[in-house]
């Protein structure tokens, strides 16, 4: 609960501090007035600079700036060369610090029984004042300095600008006159506030007559009645407060109210808000005390001592859930974080926080102690808390997954109030909440949008919250840390204190206990009203260790929280899980007394579908971890205490800037049981911070430190996917949407698990069974003739279940961050001329909020942004409700339930389809712009509604086709590709396409190559509407397509070859004779011979097929088609053959061939008589496989003997190389020759009839192989090794496969064909 989250050493002492609000920002001064500017989440410096004295990186930019600018040196001392003097506050500001400065007086105010507006929701964004820059606004003695983090210009304005006194303190006023832009107060050293214009860098007004001395403090807030207050705090101990409305045009003003607050002078005031209280004020003086005053009649209310030997520096109001009895923190300097509890009541002061233990002990010295010299909670994250030390920054983390303790209750049908129960010390209260609006109308209604075209999320009247709390329930026995949560049918209410521990339920109905007792953790079932508890014996109470005590009493008091600490771990290891029911009578009773699991202690029950529990895994735990854990659970405060999870679970090292997620370093240590048997489900996982499931037990949701892990649950559990939304702490299913909060943003996770295969197995394996079942309730009812069935014409429609993919997309609902403005660096030419800048503001505004909705056809109002604005989150941790009458509810830790619009089109429209009902999705999108259909036509895809999204209007051509297609709607389609190719006059009967009639085609010439154009970029597309329609029997639409793609191919070039192929396919499928032998025709004429023989063989046409290759000049994969089935023309073909072998030998170029190359050649073939016969070779002869010699005589038959065998060989025969059996015939390639240095081969003369039929021998007359290449006896016979496999058969029908025209590669001396 308690640990670092993020530390910077410094040198010096760190005497100022802030936060910025939205921004991950710190800034800091040291003792030494240097300031510098920290991004605490990425651990980097973004801007340091010495104000007390004269920066010269500052001083020199500021010159060449107004060099470039072109004005001439000033004759005066620039303001950047003044030296600062002592830094005496820090502070940013920007539109996120207006907007939450003032957001925070307005809802301070609110709480009052007469608050300013009864109606507990936000109020108007003031106008922007700022626009995109982020100022440093550095109050210095000498002068203050203005200095824009975004350009990295700055503006000094020195005290002689303010009447030449002394700056000691400063705030920026919430309110202010049109012209005057936003306005700092400076308090003086001689008691006069003044107020500077940021726009016109002038003095505007004066407070005067309210102090004698100096002012040290000063800060807005807003009273009850409406009125805006400035209080400020002097040294003379006064505190004054004077009017912050500046509509008057008085330049003096006088106080409205003084009082005398602390001796020796006021330290700092801090605002406090009172849950159903009005607001009061927070004091401390240099007399060592706290004060707090009533802001209506401003009299004390308390004034204590926390600490009675040391003066309090710093204050802050605070409202933890996980402590909700402490409202105040400060510090004096020593080591602590001190905490109040019941500041108007006990008023305790506590040790919050001991941050010795969580800095590493290296960084402190042997003898040196830590030192607290400032410390300033975050004003929107109050788990966050900085401190600066002696040692550098510590940022504090306490507990940010700790939620209210509040729990919303089922809402009845038909009702628009909807309530909550929660817990506020020992009450149990009832909250109920409604929209005030007159007209608010449910999810799915179109009546939200107003008459004038703006919509009620988008205009400046916010959601108005209407809510009500009372009484509900005799006090409850505790008030410390607790935890509420709701059965699933709503009836029970069960309230857990961890730190007690004890539990109860309460019934609804009448708030009746219906079972208690001790108990640590419980977790309800989703499906029935039963929960697991962790049932643990009483641990004895941990004693308070005094401070400042004697060393007995505290040595004493140590060793009775060490025999605590022993006894609690001793109980919480005795735990077990129990199971409990209760019944419809009200009673409880119990399941199971234990789940038989592991041995380990339980740490966690998660509720849900299943149950889930956490154990404690042994891990070793540094030495900084241990004495932070030790230090903090032996605080004994409210809401504090021995929790069992410590928040160094996630990492051991608290300094780690990238800390893993509690997957990456947790063990396995969580286990999922079934709630019927309390058996384990499945093996070990990591234990995840908290889980959701849908009530429809369908989805469940399992969140981890960086990323949450979404899991379909039907038919059976499948991984969809994980969002990177960080650090959530809750979230709520709603159908399939996840609405999830953080402590920065609320995000909407929309969820669909797509189609996959095991969802068509059991959608077939539910129609079986229904079969199964309606035939024996008909053998039940008729007997056995009822199964007689008559056999006649049925037709069955055949769909096409396509598989989709799991679909996550998340969209950002709210979030602290105002709405990002144009800084006017980008739009002015010069910086520094801004006098009259802030005049068009208000009009930029109004034109962008304007230009998000433009009005559509009739009047209706459309939408012309994507998705809305990102809406401002509530401040603290926050409850998830739910979506109720079309908004999303929140509950923040004030108990003030907060209304997130959803009207917007761009998000209304994905809430419906999510939730069903895509019909009001599609009449929706008519309001939103036309542009952003696709984007939702996308999604709804997604989601499964492919025919609903075919009615969006504004969808593209493209996705069009795509959505008709997951539809089904085939001729939609169809048209869609059509309208997208151009080519609806193309490929019909009277029209053709012919590469003649294509060259002479005169008007219409543009038009064809357009659309041939478009069908080539569509051609996949073409092949899978044919192939879709072929699948559903939609034989017209097929048939449309197939002569669009059959007139593109006859196009040379135009289509690819697999594309051509299919198209022969589809073609020969559908019956087209026509059409394909004229794609051959035209496939011949453009040269393209593979494919026009693929679609000769697939019309079965072997003449064609032949004649294909021989026009197209493919002359071996004819030859030996020709050989293979026996074709008159085999003659011919070989003779053509190796006319163009030859040819290409005779062309290629020749190398010289001197006389020892010859002589070489000569050894190695003794049949050459001269080395003039070495330069020449006899003609290229290539036969097929059997095939006798065209050139040489008939030889004589005579069988030659073993021992002539082997001998010289007529040069006449051509050499026999064995090919694969004839069942595997080879195509050939076009070969090329041997080099002409080779000496000629002579071969002996073989019998042909000598060889097997199953082994045909390939005579061929070459040159002899290269010493390089492998040697072959011209006596033996050579295996044919075809490189990639063999080829598939040539079937008597002419079909072949697409490898038919690939060769066997032969060996790359001997094989012309290469």
């Amino acid at each position: 609960m308690l640990r670092l989250r993020a530390y910077r050493p410094t040198n010096d002492k760190i005497v100022r501090i802030q936060l910025h609000p939205t921004h991950p920002w710190l800034v800091t001064a040291d003792a030494s007035d240097h300031v510098s500017v920290w991004n605490w989440e990425h651990r980097q410096v973004i801007y340091e600079l010495k104000a007390g004295g004269v920066d010269e990186r500052r001083l020199v930019g500021a010159k060449l700036e107004k060099l470039a600018e072109g004005e001439s040196e000033p004759k005066g001392k620039p303001t950047e060369a003044m030296r600062g003097g002592s830094v005496k506050q820090v502070s940013f500001y920007d539109d996120d610090v207006r907007f939450w400065q003032l957001w925070r007086n307005r809802s301070t105010a609110a709480e009052a029984p007469s608050p300013v507006n009864p109606h507990s929701s936000a109020f108007t964004s003031p106008a922007p004042s700022t626009r995109g820059r982020h100022f440093l606004v550095i109050c210095c003695e000498n002068k203050a300095i203005f200095l824009d983090l975004v350009t990295m210009r700055g503006r000094d304005v020195p005290k002689q600008d303010l009447d030449n006194k002394s700056l000691l303190c400063m705030e920026f006023l919430s309110r202010s006159a049109a012209g005057d832009g936003p306005l700092v107060a400076f308090g003086g050293s001689d008691g006069v506030i003044r107020v500077l214009s940021m726009i016109t860098w002038k003095l505007v007004r004066r407070y005067t007559g309210g102090h004698k001395g100096s002012i040290s403090c000063l800060m807005t807030f807003m009273a009850s009645s409406g009125e805006a207050l400035l209080v400020s705090g002097g040294g003379d101990g006064l505190l004054v407060l004077w009017s912050a409305d500046h509509g008057q045009d008085s330049r003096e003003l006088v106080p409205k109210l003084s009082l005398k607050a602390h001796d020796g002078g006021v330290v700092a005031v801090e605002l406090s808000r009172v849950m159903g209280g009005t607001p009061q004020l927070i004091t401390i003086g240099a007399d060592k005390a706290l004060a707090i005053w009533d802001t209506i009649s401003f009299k004390e209310l308390r004034r204590i001592k926390p600490v009675p030997k040391l003066a309090c520096h710093s204050v802050a109001s605070w409202c933890h859930p996980r402590a909700p009895n402490l409202d105040i923190l400060t510090c004096v300097k020593d080591s602590h974080i001190w905490a109040i509890e019941h500041p108007t009541y006990s008023a305790i002061t506590r040790p919050l926080c001991e941050l010795s233990s969580l800095v590493p002990p290296q960084v402190l010295a042997p003898n040196k102690k830590l030192r607290v010299y400032c410390m300033v909670a975050h004003p929107l994250q109050p788990h966050l808390v900085a401190t600066g030390t002696n040692i550098g920054v510590i940022l504090s983390e306490f507990d940010a997954r700790s939620l209210p303790a509040v729990a919303p209750l089922p809402t009845p049908p038909g009702s628009r109030e909807h309530s909550a129960v929660y817990v506020v010390e020992r009450e149990l209260k009832l909250l109920s909440f409604q929209l005030s609006n007159t007209v608010n109308p449910s999810l799915g209604s179109t009546g939200s949008i107003s008459e004038t075209g703006r919509s009620r999320a988008e205009s400046s009247d916010t959601l108005n919250v209407k809510q009500m709390k009372k009484h509900i329930s005799p006090s409850i026995p505790h008030d410390s840390y607790s935890v509420l949560s709701v059965s699933s049918s709503g009836k029970y209410l069960a309230i857990v204190w961890p730190d007690i521990p004890h539990f109860c339920v309460y019934k609804v109905s009448d708030w009746s206990v219906v079972d208690s007792g001790t108990g640590r953790l419980l977790a309800w079932d989703t499906c029935r009203d039963r929960f697991a508890l962790l049932e643990s014996a009483l641990p004895p109470r941990i004693p308070i260790i005094p401070k400042g005590g004697s060393s007995r009493k505290a040595k004493e008091a140590a060793a009775a929280a060490a025999q605590a600490a022993v006894a609690a771990a001793s109980a919480a290891s005795a735990a077990t899980v129990q199971v409990r029911i209760i019944l419809d009578d009200g009673t409880s009773n119990t399941l199971t007394r234990s789940i038989d699991g592991r041995n380990e202690p339980v740490i966690g029950l998660h509720g849900g579908a299943l149950l889930g529990v956490a154990y404690r895994t042994s891990r070793k735990i540094s030495p900084v971890a241990a004495s932070a854990i030790s230090t903090f659970q032996s605080m004994p405060l409210s809401g504090f205490g021995n929790s069992g999870l410590s928040s160094f679970t996630t990492s051991d090292d608290p300094l780690s800037s990238n800390r893993q997620s509690v997957s990456d370093v947790a063990p396995q240590n969580f286990q999922l049981y079934s709630w019927e048997t309390f058996q384990p489900v499945s093996g070990l996982l990591a234990q995840p911070e908290w889980t959701a499931w849908d009530q429809t037990v369908e989805y469940c949701a399992f969140a981890y430190n960086r990323y949450i892990i979404i899991s379909s649950l039907r038919p059976q559990y499948r991984y969809l996917g994980d969002v990177a939304i960080p650090s959530a702490t809750g979230a709520v299913w709603h159908r399939r949407q996840l609405f999830v909060a953080t402590p920065t943003t609320i995000e909407c996770v929309f969820v669909d698990a797509g189609v996959a295969a095991i969802d068509i197995e059991t959608k077939k394996r539910k129609e079986e069974m229904k079969i199964k079942e309606a035939q024996a309730r008909a053998v039940a009812e008729h007997g056995e003739l009822a199964l007689i069935a008559v056999d006649g014409s049925q037709t069955i429609a055949s769909e096409r279940i396509s598989l989709r993919p799991p679909m996550l997309q998340v969209v950002r609902l709210a979030s602290f961050q105002h709405a990002p403005s144009v800084p006017p660096f980008l739009m002015l030419p010069k910086q520094s001329k801004v006098d009259g800048e802030d005049s068009g503001m208000p009009k930029d505004t109004e034109e962008r909020r304007v230009n998000e909705i433009a009005v559509g056809g009739g009047g209706v109002s459309v939408a012309v942004t994507r998705f809305p604005a990102e809406q401002k989150r509530p401040v603290g941790p926050l409850v998830v409700v739910g979506v109720r009458d079309g908004v999303l509810w929140l509950i923040d830790r004030y108990m003030c339930a907060h209304a997130l619009s959803l009207s917007h089109p761009g998000i209304r429209c994905r809430c419906l389809a999510a939730y069903g009902d895509a019909v009001s999705a599609v009449k929706w999108a008519s309001r939103l712009g036309r542009e952003h259909h696709d984007d939702l036509a996308q999604f709804m895809l997604g989601m499964g509604y492919a025919t609903e999204a075919l009615h969006l209007p504004g969808i593209s051509k493209r996705l069009e086709f795509d959505l008709a297609m997951q539809s089904n709607d085939l001729k939609r389609a169809l048209q869609c590709l059509l309208t997208m190719s151009n080519s609806r006059d193309i490929g019909q009967d009277n029209v053709g396409l012919d590469v003649s009639e294509i060259l002479t085609l005169t008007a219409k010439r543009e038009i064809v190559v357009d659309a041939v154009q478009g069908i080539v970029k569509f051609a996949k597309e073409f092949l899978d509407l044919i192939d879709a329609a072929d699948a559903t029997a939609q034989v017209d639409i097929a048939r449309e397509a197939l002569k669009r793609l059959a007139a593109t191919g006859s196009v040379k070039g135009a289509l690819g070859g697999q594309e051509l192929r299919g198209l022969a396919l589809r073609l020969a499928n559908h019956g087209e004779l026509t059409r394909l032998s004229g794609l051959v025709s035209n496939l011949i004429s453009a040269g393209q011979g593979r494919e026009a023989a693929f679609a000769a063989a697939v019309l079965g046409d072997n003449a064609l097929m032949e004649k294909a290759w021989q026009d197209t000049g493919m002359l071996a994969e004819a030859v030996l088609h020709a050989h293979a089935h026996g074709r008159p023309t085999l003659k011919n073909l070989v003779l053509a053959w190796n006319k163009m072998l030859q040819k290409d030998l005779e062309h290629a170029p020749t190398m010289k061939t001197d006389a020892a190359a010859a002589f070489l050649a000569s050894l190695e073939e003794p049949k050459l008589t001269s080395l003039a016969e070495a330069g020449k070779k006899p003609p290229i002869e290539i036969l097929p496989p059997g095939m006798v010699s065209l050139t040489a005589a008939i030889p004589i038959q005579k069988k030659p003997g073993p021992g002539i065998q082997g001998s010289q060989q007529q040069p006449s025969k051509p050499l026999l190389l064995e090919l694969p059996p004839s069942t595997e015939q080879p195509a050939s390639a076009p070969l090329s020759g041997a080099p002409l240095s080779s000496p000629p081969l002579s071969s002996a003369a073989n019998d042909p009839t000598a060889s097997p039929v199953s082994s045909p021998a390939l005579p061929m007359s070459s040159p002899p192989k290269s010493a390089t290449d492998e040697s072959v006896a011209p006596q033996e016979s050579v295996q044919a090794q075809p490189a990639s496999g063999s080829p598939p058969p040539l079937e008597a029908d002419g079909q072949i496969e697409d490898q038919l025209a690939s060769v066997p590669t032969q060996s790359p001396m001997i094989d012309p064909l290469i």
